[in-house]
């Protein structure tokens, strides 16, 4: 992302808009694309309804993915440390049975 704006058209929902950000043009097109597919989901499953409506309920379902992704996220990242974590003190008991102190095992980077 840089820091000039980029100005994009883009349609959402049947409507036509000027975005404009500083991401590039082809990421503020996928994610728009992104957008207007979920409301083309929601009014599917819901039948017609308000545009805006249907916007609430695409926000919040995309909300729902990215809050429930973050969690996962976390988790991943706490398991992942936790295996570090247990590969290092593996590695310092080894390097204690060698004859080697803590100091001169090497470290992970």
């Amino acid at each position: 992302m840089g820091d000039a704006s980029n100005a994009v058209s883009v349609r959402i929902a049947g409507e036509e808009h000027a975005i404009r950000a500083s991401a590039e043009p082809e990421y503020t097109r996928r994610c728009a694309g992104f957008v207007d597919e979920r409301i083309t989901e929601v009014r599917g499953r819901s039948g017609p309804m308000e545009v805006h409506r249907a916007a609430i309920l695409a926000a919040l379902s995309i909300t729902d993915e990215l809050f429930r992704t973050r969690e996962e996220l976390a988790t991943l990242r706490a398991e992942v440390e936790g295996q570090v974590q247990a590969l290092v003190r593996k590695i310092d008991a080894a390097a204690k049975r060698s004859g080697e102190g803590p100091e001169d095992a090497p470290r992970p980077s």
